[in-house]
């Protein structure tokens, strides 16, 4: 969506959301009065949220009070500012219909949380960053405060959040606060990315009125103009019909930011339509559905797949997100003129792009009209992919043994996190149980996103009595991160962590330095880690260390270890130069690309 058109639908939102208000507010006999806080911890409540994670500050302090004295909202106090934001952004993305919340103070932390909300913006994730800030008198009369740059200028804080939030309010007054705070926090909503709001330390516990929380803040999407719509519609099914009914349904990351699973587990039901998923979007549909053919990722594909998905005469695309790893470095060898895309604001049919045409209400519609080939698409053949764990002669673990294996631990409701890297390109092929949730961090790649992650992660699977959460993560990624080991024993969470210990970046040896002293690490202690960082008594976790397949297989089929009573730590020992048949690939065509051979 352009600028001005998405701002003309903010505006939209706005209005239709303040007539409601003044609506309730005429015919209401009282008027409550609560904080600002109170405010915007009702709307929070009301969002779903039960976790925000921050630090705590001078100048935030104020608002803490009320989080951590709020009945059902619990304050989850992080190692640092960037570890919060990164655990915003796991909670989100599991707890979908809810937001994810970061507190930081002025200038140093909310600095400190900017690549974490960068990482939301990027990937589609609702994020609400709340920076407590100054008085409203000292932010006017600008003298120099600590935690600024000592030269007048307290809004270069601001002008960086601009750039990586949707849309931002910045608190100067008591009368205006209520109306901004739903307007962000709509925004947020409604086009899954982060928001930015200050609090000025004199504004927490003014008194404004409860009124407006009566009307609850509307999710939905622009309508799409009918006429339009009935026209991209004649022209889609015009399309399927040249096809004769050779469609691939092809689903990635959007079909999840934009609450559109029902939608698309409709039009599989209907049409009875092959799928298959981009690495984003891996567990947007059940991998256990019939007509699950397994991921795409362009020339990484696995060859079967590949040819499958770039043989159909029509691509329906949901939800695309066309990055370099997502797409195999732009291998997608599906021409314009064989594709449909549906996306959140607009559709393209072949080369022609009707803007404000939105898939929430446009693939209900096509469904309908789709669902007439069901018996013909019925008879399309869609091979259910398998990895099976390969026979190898020698008893080290490699990660063409690991991956397959560990897929067979996998159970239903999972949450499996993976880092960006080896252990992301790992896990893709892996098929995962129904009702399994995969987290990943694939186009904005933030090295050590996904140990922080995993304790939003884990919470939100907590409030959603999910199953065990289980990340993957590397030697180097994890020294990034490390600390907040330390909040999920503190909250009793119990993750299983598999770290791969491969002395060093695995990832970054086979794009560029596979020998380079710069891709190498200190060696940690890994298995003392959970007794250091919280369980010092060592009764609320376990750890171990794997070597060979032997013992790797011993540990997975042990049920206590299975079960994840506790937080534990398996450290995998592997090859320093061994890595994921995918990211081989990977590698292997960015070399070439920078060669200019691509």
């Amino acid at each position: 969506m352009d600028t001005a058109a998405s701002q003309l639908h903010a505006e939209v939102n706005r209005l239709q959301h303040e007539l409601q208000t003044l609506k309730v507010q005429y015919h209401a006999e009282d008027d409550e009065l609560i904080t600002v806080s109170e405010y915007i911890l009702k709307r929070l409540e009301q969002l779903n949220v039960k976790s925000i994670f921050g630090v705590p500050g001078d100048f935030n302090m104020p608002f803490l009070d009320y989080i951590e004295d709020h009945p059902t909202i619990e304050w989850i106090g992080t190692c640092n500012e960037l570890n919060a934001a990164y655990a915003a952004d796991g909670y989100a993305r599991v707890k979908e219909h809810s937001i994810g919340v970061v507190v930081t103070t002025f200038g140093v932390g909310e600095l400190s949380a900017i690549n974490g909300v960068a990482g939301a913006f990027s990937e589609m994730v609702p994020v609400l960053h709340i920076v407590g800030v100054p008085s409203t008198t000292q932010l006017k009369n600008k003298p120099m405060l600590h935690h600024t740059l000592g030269n007048g200028k307290f809004d270069v804080y601001t002008k960086a959040a601009e750039n990586v939030t949707i849309a931002q309010a910045i608190l100067m007054n008591k009368a205006q606060a209520a109306v901004e705070i739903d307007r962000i926090l709509t925004e947020c909503i409604t086009n899954a990315r982060p928001v930015y709001l200050t609090i000025p330390m004199d504004l927490t516990s003014e008194k404004i009125s409860a009124k407006r929380l009566k009307v609850e803040l509307s999710r939905a999407p622009p309508p799409n103009d009918p006429n339009v719509e009935s026209y991209v519609l004649d022209e889609i099914m015009e399309l399927v019909d040249d096809a004769k009914q050779d469609v691939v349904v092809l689903v990635d990351a959007c079909a999840i930011r934009h609450d559109l699973r029902q939608e698309v587990d409709d039009l599989l039901v209907k049409t009875r339509f092959p799928v298959y998923a981009a690495p984003m979007g891996k567990t947007a549909v059940s991998e256990e559905h019939e007509r699950y053919g397994g991921i795409y990722i362009g020339s990484v594909t696995d060859p079967s797949i590949k040819e499958r998905v770039e043989n159909a005469n029509l691509i329906l695309s949901i939800g695309a997100l066309k990055s370099d790893f997502n797409t195999g470095m732009f291998t997608y060898h599906i021409p314009a003129t064989h594709t449909i895309e549906l996306h959140s604001d607009h559709t393209l049919v072949r080369h022609a792009k009707f803007p404000g045409i939105g898939m929430k209400s446009l693939l209900p519609k096509l469904t309908e009209r789709l669902s007439k080939y069901q018996e013909g698409a019925s008879r399309i053949p869609v091979p259910h992919y398998k990895l099976d764990v390969p026979k190898e002669s020698d008893d080290k673990i490699s990660h063409a043994y690991f991956w397959p294996r560990v897929g067979k631990f996998f159970r239903k409701q999972d949450i499996i996190v993976a880092e960006t890297g080896t252990s992301n390109f790992g896990v893709l092929d892996v098929p995962m149980p129904d009702k399994s949730v995969f987290v990943s961090q694939i186009l904005y790649g933030s090295i050590g996103w996904a140990t922080a992650c995993t304790l939003g992660a884990a919470l939100a699977g907590r409030d959603k009595c999910l199953g065990r959460t289980i990340l993957f993560t590397g030697d180097g990624s994890m020294q990034l991160t490390v600390q907040e080991i330390s909040t999920m024993t503190r909250h009793k969470l119990t993750p299983i962590i598999f770290v791969l210990n491969n002395k060093g970046y695995n990832i970054e040896r086979h794009l560029h330095g596979l020998d380079r002293k710069y891709n190498d690490i200190a060696d940690w202690k890994w298995t003392s880690l959970l007794t250091t960082l919280g369980d010092m008594e060592g009764k609320m976790s376990k750890s171990y260390m794997v070597r060979s397949k032997s013992e790797l297989n011993k540990l997975l089929d042990d049920d206590e270890f299975a079960n994840a009573g506790k937080i534990q730590l398996v450290e995998v020992i592997m090859d320093k130069y061994d890595t994921p048949r995918a990211l081989q690939a990977a590698a292997d065509l960015t070399a070439k690309m920078a060669a200019g051979q691509v």
